[in-house]
């Protein structure tokens, strides 16, 4: 088969491959033979269908498919040997339509090309780009030491003369006033902290264990049927009769007291790290909020780096009638869509080809160990966020195992690798400008 590129322009090319019968009749004939035992048709026994019938029956697409096979290696092996740098699959044209297969014929197929644009991303320390580096304010290690006191902590029964604090939990006997055979519920459990209505919270300030009161569940709970069918006991369809006073008998109020600092708790989070003292707990804590805020920075990093170099490489030209006709082809025809996502595609293209570039170049390189250290660390994040702080190692391993059996999720990996990997070398690549900022402050920056 001979295959030749014709440039069009900087972007634009055409393939143009000619099959000639040497490259397909062998292919063809073996092709043939095959069908002939296999092809059951009446009047004929297995395998003894005259080869001139099968030929006439069904030698046209046998002849099709063979020539699909060689056109198709063919093409691919030419874009692979000679390093076409394509944007997509090869767009075939409309004179392909015309092409009237017939045995003993030579074949001219004809493909139009989407070439990726030549540009050059280089670095150096002449090249600046922000790095911020979040302060940690002693509210944020204290709110995480709370936040761990918090899992150790339990629910501890006021005395006779101490008095409710908002967050305290009452408990006792509610009875409907004014109502003959009116609800009765013993064991009624209420946090006026989260009642709607201001007023009927405040009747609970400065009451004390095995005293009365009167309130409103109605109006405290602003007719929300889940509350008053929960509170009163009732069918959901007769909460709402109940909308009157009822008095309160206030048997025990609980207030939650979190955990102690002690070392069985700074061991728990910090397994192996043999803290004694709060001070050092409270480092601890901070360096690990430092830790992630460091992760944090580094990703945003990679934001203000990739839109450094994008602006510093600038517009490229991209053949955009055949991009236009590749994604068409990928939405099943839908302009509007290929229109409305055309300007947002290229922006991604353009980094994408950067990015490939600039992989290259700092020779960034992923094996399997980087995409399990990677699958380790996002099941820690996951768990994290519920509050589970040290997984059991072979817990762990489960979890990681069954991410790396779905090759979207490799895939997701190996990109997530790629860009921490890429990240760290652009920081050597160019000056880095550092900026101390809040948190606040930080988060403000992915507002946009």
């Amino acid at each position: 088969m001979n295959i030749s590129l014709n440039n069009i322009d900087k972007v634009n090319a055409e393939l143009i491959a000619v099959i000639e019968p040497a490259d397909y009749t062998e292919k063809y004939n073996k092709a043939l033979k095959d069908a002939k035992k296999k092809v059951n048709m009446p009047g004929f026994r297995p395998g003894m269908v005259p080869a001139s019938l099968i030929k006439k029956q069904f030698g046209v697409s046998i002849l099709a498919d063979e020539i699909n096979k060689i056109l198709q290696e063919g093409l691919f092996g030419y874009i692979r040997d000679n390093k076409v740098n394509m944007l997509g699959e090869p767009l075939p044209t409309e004179d392909n339509n015309k092409v009237e297969l017939v045995e003993g014929g030579t074949f001219t197929f004809k493909f139009e090309l989407a070439i990726a644009p030549e540009f050059k991303a280089e670095l150096s320390k002449d090249d600046k780009v922000p790095y911020y580096n979040v302060e940690v304010s002693d509210e944020m290690v204290n709110n995480q030491v709370n936040a761990y006191r918090q899992q150790g902590g339990s629910y501890q029964a006021l005395t006779v003369d101490q008095e409710y604090e908002d967050n305290d939990m009452v408990k006792g006997i509610i009875s409907e006033k004014d109502v003959e055979g009116g609800i009765t519920v013993e064991d009624a459990v209420v946090l006026p902290k989260y009642f709607k209505n201001e007023d009927q919270k405040a009747l609970f300030n400065g009451v004390k264990p095995n005293t009365v009161i009167e309130f409103n569940p109605s109006v405290a709970y602003d007719n929300n049927e889940a509350e008053l069918t929960s509170l009163l006991k009732v069918a959901k369809e007769d909460c709402l009769n109940h909308k009157g006073d009822f008095t309160f008998q206030i048997t025990e109020i609980t207030r939650f007291a979190p955990g102690p600092l002690t070392e069985e708790l700074f061991n728990s989070v910090y397994p192996g790290a043999e803290i004694k003292t709060e001070e050092e707990f409270a480092a601890a804590v901070k360096n690990s909020i430092a830790g992630q805020f460091a992760k944090d920075s580094d990703y945003r990093f990679v934001i203000d780096a990739r839109k450094y170099i994008t602006e510093k490489v600038g517009k490229l030209e991209f053949p955009d009638e055949k991009l236009k006709k590749i994604m068409l082809a990928n939405v099943k025809g839908d302009e509007a869509k290929v229109e409305d996502n055309y300007d947002k595609s290229i922006e991604e293209l353009t980094w994408h080809l950067i990015k490939e570039q600039l992989v290259a170049t700092y020779e960034v390189k992923v094996d399997d160990t980087d995409v399990r250290e990677m699958a380790k660390e996002v099941t820690k994040m996951q768990f994290a966020q519920y509050g589970m702080m040290n997984i059991p190692d072979e817990y762990l391993e489960g979890s990681v195992k069954e991410m790396l059996k779905k090759r979207e999720t490799v895939d997701n990996l190996i990109d997530r690798c790629i860009e921490v990997k890429l990240g760290a070398a652009l920081k050597q690549a160019v000056t880095i400008e550092e900026k101390t900022v809040t948190a606040e402050e930080f988060n403000k920056l992915f507002e946009n």
